[in-house]
């Protein structure tokens, strides 16, 4: 047990810091429906991704809050049983708040237990996590119901233009050259906010060092390293592409298939990679077939593993992906003759179709075309798109169905980007 006066002078020290921090660019989140409404709100998402930045803009909505940090050293012993001399001097250091601001909490086995007697007792909590099984599963049997998630990516684009502070909501010639002088570093260089801040392509590698050693070989005891560090660098420089957990296997030397897809559970829970998985009517086949893999931003897969120009396309489309992710849609690949790279559901209504083309020409028109139209077909979607760089076309087909290309970057203006699922 920490001494109360030790945790007292770490409380008002963890607080003055979380104060001082900058609010930084305002996220595309709601913040009145997570204030206004009883639930626990939990953010999650991959490490430095600005959760507790997000979290610093809610508290700039209440008068007064507790606040306290479980990624931090001095907390290291901490145990559920100390939660109740945690509430005691929180009490004593600002006496009747009614809102505690907790960082990192799946820090503390059996927190879930802690979290649902306080709520009951009329608290608003705030959370945050970087690791998806760990919140979802005690979310999910300890606290259904009282819970809304937002989970919380690298910078969206338009939130990378409010960082910039660039205007796209008119776009004049100079200004539509600006914009797309952002998209291409966006392409490039993701939208980790502290990366760019300071540029320094460090930061980037440090967060996926620590994420590989801190969040996953620590935590699940990997005793294959050397392999296990093969894999996700394999992964990362082969992107989007189609892969089976015997091919990871034997790219890189593991054991087995089931070690693959272990180390891949790890890596999706800690938000650095997602799979996608080929639609199929069938739940089995979907979870047998090969499944796509993409990364959680460009900037920092291009900090650690060898790209070239050649690799437009692959970035381009990861970029999608993660922007579909961040919209809470339903998604997977399909294929029979031809690939649609995106197809869209919502609780099991499938939406439409998404091919994603760098640039869409004479050489790979008809093959792009035809993916999109296969799917469109089978899957009785009448919605289809092509997003591009920056191309502006209509489609129309002998039978009467319609493909808009329209440019990504537009793409990502024109939509909402809601961050809770």
């Amino acid at each position: 047990m920490i001494p109360d006066k030790r945790l007292e002078e770490l409380i008002i020290d963890q607080k003055a810091t979380f104060l001082s921090r900058d609010p930084g660019t305002i996220r595309s989140v709601d913040f009145e429906r997570y204030c206004l409404h009883a639930q626990i709100a939990v953010i999650s998402g991959i490490r430095r991704s600005g959760k507790s930045t997000l979290m610093r803009q809610f508290a700039d909505r209440y008068d007064d809050f507790y606040y306290i940090n479980f990624d931090d050293e001095r907390l290291f012993d901490f145990e559920l049983a100390d939660f109740s001399q945690l509430m005691i001097v929180f009490n004593k250091v600002h006496p009747g708040v009614r809102v505690l601001f907790i960082d990192e909490i799946q820090m503390v086995s059996g927190w879930e237990r802690f979290i649902r007697r306080i709520h009951d007792e009329g608290y608003k909590i705030f959370l945050t996590g970087s690791n998806a099984r760990l919140l979802g599963t005690e979310l999910s049997t300890h606290l259904t119901g009282r819970y809304a998630k937002i989970e919380l990516y690298p910078f969206a684009f338009n939130e990378l233009l409010a960082f910039r502070q660039i205007d796209h909501r008119e776009l004049t010639v100079k200004k539509k050259a600006e914009l797309l002088g952002a998209f291409d570093d966006y392409l490039k260089n993701g939208g980790f906010p502290e990366f760019l801040k300071y540029r320094d392509t460090e930061f980037l590698k440090r967060t996926y060092d620590d994420i590989l050693f801190r969040d996953i070989i620590t935590r699940f005891g990997i005793r294959e390293t050397k392999a296990f560090r093969q894999l996700v660098n394999y992964i990362f420089s082969n992107l989007t592409k189609e892969a089976s957990y015997h091919s990871l296997m034997t790219a890189v030397h593991l054991r087995s298939p089931m070690s693959v897809r272990t180390y891949i559970g790890y890596l999706d829970e800690s938000y650095l990679i997602f799979e996608l998985l080929k639609y199929d009517r069938s739940l089995k086949k979907q979870y047998a077939n090969p499944k796509k893999i993409y990364v959680i931003d460009n900037g920092m897969r291009n900090a650690v593993s060898f790209c070239s120009s050649a690799d437009s396309g692959r970035l381009l489309e990861n970029l999608v992906f993660i922007e579909l992710r961040r919209r809470g849609t339903g998604l997977f690949y399909y294929r029979r003759k031809h690939e649609c790279d995106f197809i869209l559901e919502d609780h099991g209504v499938l939406l439409s179709a998404i091919q994603v083309c760098f640039d869409l020409n004479d050489e790979n028109r008809e093959r792009e075309v035809n993916g999109l139209l296969e799917s469109m077909k089978d899957l009785g979607i009448e919605q289809g798109m092509i997003l591009t760089y920056n191309q502006d076309d209509v489609i129309r087909t002998d039978e009467g169905l319609e493909i808009f290309v329209v440019p990504v970057w537009r793409w990502l203006l024109e939509e909402p980007v809601p961050h809770h699922r």
